[in-house]
C-alpha cells in the first residue's frame, strides 16, 4: 500500500514546471485528456460490444413464388451488387432463427422440425409460410465473424485504436522538452532558481528597500535637492555613509563640496545566515546564467514539438474527414463461402456504428480545437524574437537601473515565465542586478570582516608605519573607515572598492594604494582626500582604469601609477591634465613608453623627482625633459637607452641621476655632467659599461657612483679624484687590481668590489678610516693586511668567496663590527684568537639582550 505521503509527492511533480506552461500549453493538456478519455472509451466498447449481425439473401425466382413468402425491399448496396441497376428485387426472407441463448431448447426443436410434422402436431393451425433458409445458429456465428473483417471497413474497426497512439503522440510532444536529456538539466535548474529567487528575504528587503529609496527620492526632488538615485540603504549603525551621496566616477563631473549630504533613514539589513544563503543564490544564478546563454537548444526544441504538433493535426484532420463517411451501419457481405452455406451474399448491420460516427465527430472536433491553439502557439513564436529578453519595465518601476539583459535559452525561459506570471521575472530581476548583488555581498563582507578582525591583520611597515592591505574582497568593509590610526591603506583586486564619507574619521592616513581596484568616491570622502591625502599608488591594466578623481587630488604629493599608459585613443598616454595636481613632488611611472608624455610637462614647474620603469621598451623622444627644470631626481629603468640622453644635461638642479637596466656601453657625455653642479648621485649600474672615461673626474660633487653589474676591467685613477665621494659601488665586473689612489678617498664609507678578480688588497685603502661598508667577497685575495684594524667605524665586512686561510686578529680593533656584519666562512671565524671571537661575540649578546 502507498502511505498519503508518497501519494502527495507524486502529485508535486507537475506543479514544479507549472510556470513554464503557458495558458496554451494547459489547455492543450487538457485537450489531451479529453481525447485520451474518448479513445478509452470507444476503444472499451469497441472490445466488448462491438459486432455485426448478417443475415442470407435469396434472389426471387419467377414462377417460383409462393403466396405466403415474406418480401422485403433489397438495400441499395444489393441492387448495385446484383448488378440490375433501376429495378426493385422481390426477395424471399426466412425468419432468421435467433441465437440459443435467447430462445428456448423446444421452440429452437420445433423452428427445425419439418412442416409436415409440425401440422401433424398442431391440427387445424396454418401452416408456416416463407423460405427455408437451412442455415443453424453456429453458421450464422461463422458468417458475422467473417463479415466482420471483409464487410466492415478498417477505419470502423481501428479508428479507437489510432485515436488513442495520435492522443499519446500529442501528450509526448506537449512535454518532450522537459524531458528530453539536455534541456530536462537545464530547465529543473531553472525553476530551481526562479523559485528560491521568488521567496528569498532578499529579494523581499531589496523591493521594498527600493520602494523607500523611490518616495525618499520625491521628496528631494520636491524640496529642489538634487543628488544622485541610491539603490540601497546601508546598515544602521550610528555614522554609516550615506548612499544618496553621489559617487564620483570617470564621467567627467565636476564635483562640488557644497552640496548637501542627505541622511536617508535605514532598514534593517539580513541577519548573517540569510545573507549567505542570498550570496550563495547570487553566485549559482550568474553561473547557471553563464551556462545556459551559450545556446538556444530549449527554444529550438520548443520550436519543433510545435511544429510537429500543428502537422501532426493537419496529418489527422485530413484522413479523418475523409473516412468519417465510411462508418455506416448496414454493409453487404459477400464472402466466399457458399459452398458452405449455400448463399453468396449476406445483409449486415454494424452496433456500433451510430456510436463510433458521434465519437469520430468529438474526436475531429477536439482536433480541430488543438490545431487552432498550435497555430496560435506558433504565431507567438515566430512573431517576435524571444531569444533577447529586456527588464525595460522593471528599470522603470524600480531604481535598478542595470539589470542586464539576457539572451538565448535563458531569455525564452522568462518569456515562458512572463506567460505564467510576470511578477516571477520582475523579482528574478533583482537577482541579475549587479548593484543588488554588491551590496548583498557589501552586507555579507561586513559580517565577517568586523573591526576586531581588521585591527588584527594591521602591521607596521619599514617606516614604522600603521598598515593594513586587504587583498581579493568583494569590497571594502565599513569597519575599515573606523581605524582612526591607520596611516596606509592598501586595496588589492576589489572590484567594488568604495571609499565612502565615514574615511573622514581616519584623520592619520596619508596613503592609498589602489591595485586593480577601479574605487569609486562619494563626494564627501573627495572632499576629504583632496585636502588630506599625500600619497597615492595606482596599479591598472589600462589607462581608462584609472579614477577620473585622482587628477583633481590638489594636495596630492606623491603619484605612483603602474599599468599600460599607451592608448590608441589618446596618442600615447590616455592621462587626464595633471596640472591641477599643484603640489605633486613626486611621480613614478611604470610603463612601456615611447616618450615622455606632454601632459608630464605640465607638472614641470613643480615636479622634484621623475621615475619611469620601462618594462624593455625603448624610451626613443626625451626632449621634453628640458622643460622640466626643477627637477632633482630622475630614474630611467630598463628603457634601452644605448646612452646617455643630452636632454639630461639641462636639468641643471638634477641632484640624483639613475639609469639602471639600459643598454648603455660607453658614457664618454659623462662630461657633460660638470655642469650639473648639484648632481651627486649617478647610478649606472646594470648596464654594458666597458670603461670609465677619465672626464669623470669633473664631475667634483659627486658623492655617490654605482657601477655594478657592467663590464668594467679596470679602474682609472681620476676616478679618486672625487674627494666628496661617500659611496663607490664597483661590484660584479672584471676588475683585476684596486689602484692606490682609493686612499684618497678620505670621505669614503662605503667600498664594494665583489664579484670581481681582485688579489690583493692594497693598504692604502684602510687610510680610509669613515669606511662603514667593505665588501671584498667573492674575489681571489689570499691575505687582508693587518691595517684593516685602522678601520675603527667599520661595521660591515664581506671576506666570503675568497682565497683567505686565516684571519688578521687586528678585526678586533674595529669596535663596531659585530658577528652579524661579518660576513665569512666559519672555520676562518675560529682562526680569531679567542678575546677577539669573544669581544665580538659579547657586543652581539649584548645587543640581543638590549633588543629583547
Amino acid at each position: 500500500m502507498f502511505t498519503l505521503t508518497e501519494v502527495a509527492s507524486l502529485n508535486d511533480v507537475q506543479p514544479t514546471y507549472r510556470i513554464l506552461k503557458p495558458w496554451w500549453d494547459v489547455f492543450m493538456d487538457y485537450l489531451g485528456v479529453v481525447m485520451l478519455m474518448l479513445a478509452i472509451f470507444a476503444g472499451t466498447m469497441q472490445l466488448t460490444k462491438d459486432q455485426v449481425v448478417c443475415l442470407p439473401i435469396l434472389e426471387y425466382q419467377e414462377g417460383s413464388g409462393s403466396p405466403n413468402t415474406f418480401t422485403t425491399q433489397r438495400p441499395a448496396e444489393t441492387t448495385a451488387a446484383s448488378g440490375n441497376e433501376g429495378k426493385v428485387n422481390r426477395v424471399t426472407l426466412a425468419a432468421a432463427p435467433l441465437t440459443s441463448k435467447d430462445l428456448p431448447d423446444s421452440v429452437i426443436r420445433e423452428i427445425t422440425q419439418p412442416a409436415q410434422l409440425r401440422e401433424n402436431k398442431y391440427p387445424g393451425q396454418p401452416p408456416p409460410t416463407g423460405v427455408r433458409t437451412n442455415l443453424d445458429f453456429q453458421q450464422y456465428v461463422f458468417v458475422n465473424q467473417m463479415c466482420y473483417h471483409d464487410a466492415l471497413p478498417w477505419y470502423s474497426k481501428y479508428f479507437p485504436y489510432l485515436a488513442l497512439i495520435h492522443t499519446i503522440v500529442l501528450m509526448v510532444s506537449s512535454n518532450f522538452w522537459f524531458k528530453y536529456p539536455k534541456t530536462s538539466s537545464k530547465i529543473e535548474h531553472f525553476v530551481s532558481i526562479l523559485g528560491k529567487c521568488f521567496e528569498s528575504p532578499w529579494t523581499t528587503k531589496a523591493l521594498s528597500e527600493t520602494a523607500c529609496e523611490d518616495s525618499e527620492e520625491n521628496k528631494q526632488r520636491l524640496t529642489g535637492t538634487s543628488s544622485l538615485p541610491k539603490h540601497f540603504s546601508t546598515s544602521s549603525e550610528e555614522g554609516s555613509p550615506n548612499q544618496s551621496t553621489p559617487m564620483l566616477t570617470k564621467a567627467g563631473v565636476k564635483f562640488s563640496t557644497e552640496k548637501p549630504v542627505i541622511e536617508v533613514p535605514c532598514m534593517t539589513i539580513l541577519d548573517k545566515k540569510d545573507g549567505e544563503q542570498a550570496k550563495a543564490l547570487f553566485e549559482k544564478v550568474r553561473k547557471f546564467r553563464a551556462h545556459v546563454e551559450d545556446s538556444d537548444l530549449i527554444y529550438k526544441l520548443y520550436v519543433a514539438q510545435t511544429v510537429i504538433k500543428t502537422v501532426k493535426f493537419i496529418l489527422i484532420l485530413c484522413y479523418t474527414l475523409t473516412f468519417v463517411a465510411a462508418i455506416n451501419f448496414e454493409h453487404l457481405c459477400q464472402p466466399d463461402i457458399k459452398h458452405l452455406t449455400g448463399y453468396a451474399k449476406f445483409y449486415c448491420t454494424h452496433n456500433m456504428a451510430f456510436m463510433l460516427r458521434k465519437l469520430l465527430v468529438s474526436y475531429i472536433a477536439l482536433m480541430c480545437v488543438y490545431g487552432i491553439v498550435c497555430i496560435y502557439t506558433l504565431f507567438w513564436l515566430f512573431r517576435r524574437s524571444l531569444k533577447e529578453y529586456s527588464f525595460e519595465k522593471v528599470r522603470e518601476e524600480s531604481s535598478f537601473s542595470d539589470i542586464p539583459d539576457v539572451k538565448n535559452d535563458f531569455a525564452f525561459l522568462l518569456h515562458m515565465v512572463d506567460q505564467y506570471d510576470q511578477l516571477y521575472s520582475k523579482r528574478f530581476g533583482v537577482f541579475l542586478s549587479e548593484v543588488s548583488e554588491n551590496k548583498l555581498r557589501e552586507i555579507s563582507l561586513n559580517h565577517e570582516w568586523t573591526f576586531e578582525k581588521l585591527r588584527q591583520h594591521v602591521t607596521r611597515n619599514a617606516q614604522d608605519k600603521l598598515e593594513l592591505h586587504l587583498f581579493m574582497l568583494s569590497g571594502v568593509p565599513d569597519a575599515v573607515f573606523d581605524l582612526t590610526d591607520l596611516e596606509i591603506l592598501k586595496l588589492e583586486l576589489i572590484p567594488e572598492a568604495r571609499i565612502t564619507a565615514k574615511i573622514s574619521q581616519m584623520v592619520n592616513i596619508q596613503e592609498l594604494h589602489f591595485y586593480h581596484c577601479p574605487a569609486k568616491v562619494e563626494q564627501t570622502a573627495f572632499s576629504f582626500l583632496r585636502d588630506h591625502l599625500r600619497c597615492l599608488h595606482v596599479k591598472f591594466t589600462d589607462v581608462a582604469e584609472i579614477p577620473t578623481w585622482v587628477y583633481l587630488l590638489k594636495s596630492l604629493r606623491e603619484l605612483y601609477l603602474v599599468g599600460n599608459l599607451n592608448s590608441e585613443n589618446n596618442k600615447m598616454i590616455g592621462l587626464e591634465s595633471l596640472r591641477d595636481l599643484r603640489h605633486l613632488k613626486i611621480l613614478h611611472l611604470k610603463s612601456n613608453l615611447t616618450k615622455i608624455p606632454s601632459n608630464i610637462t605640465d607638472l614641470s614647474p613643480h615636479l622634484t623627482k621623475l621615475v619611469v620603469h620601462n618594462d624593455g621598451t625603448k624610451l626613443m623622444v626625451l626632449n621634453s625633459l628640458k622643460k622640466m627644470l626643477n627637477l632633482a631626481e630622475l630614474e630611467l629603468h630598463n628603457c634601452e637607452l644605448e646612452r646617455i640622453p643630452h636632454a639630461i644635461f639641462s636639468l641643471t638642479n638634477l641632484q640624483e641621476l639613475d639609469l639602471k637596466s639600459n643598454n648603455i656601453r660607453t658614457i664618454e657625455e659623462v662630461i657633460s655632467f660638470q655642469h650639473l653642479k648639484r648632481l651627486t648621485c649617478l647610478k649606472l649600474w646594470h648596464n654594458k659599461i666597458i670603461t670609465i672615461p677619465l672626464s669623470i673626474s669633473h664631475v667634483k660633487n659627486l658623492e655617490s657612483l654605482y657601477m655594478s653589474h657592467n663590464k668594467l676591467e679596470s679602474l682609472p685613477s681620476p676616478l679618486f679624484n672625487l674627494l666628496k665621494l661617500r659611496y663607490l659601488d664597483v661590484s660584479h665586473n672584471s676588475i683585476a687590481v684596486i689602484p692606490l689612489e682609493v686612499g684618497f678617498l678620505q670621505n669614503l664609507q662605503h667600498f664594494s668590489i665583489t664579484g670581481n678578480k681582485v688579489e690583493l688588497v692594497p693598504k692604502q685603502l684602510f687610510k680610509c678610516t669613515k669606511l662603514k661598508t667593505l665588501c671584498l667577497g667573492h674575489n681571489s685575495i689570499s691575505t687582508l693586511p693587518e691595517k684593516i684594524g685602522q678601520l675603527v667605524q667599520l661595521s660591515h665586512l664581506e671576506l666570503k668567496g675568497n682565497c683567505l686561510d686565516r684571519l688578521p686578529p687586528q678585526l678586533g680593533q674595529c669596535r663596531l663590527l659585530r658577528k652579524t656584519g661579518l660576513l665569512v666562512e666559519d672555520h676562518l671565524f675560529d682562526t680569531l684568537p679567542l678575546e677577539v671571537k669573544e669581544s665580538i661575540n659579547q657586543e652581539c649578546n649584548a645587543t640581543f639582550s638590549n633588543g629583547v
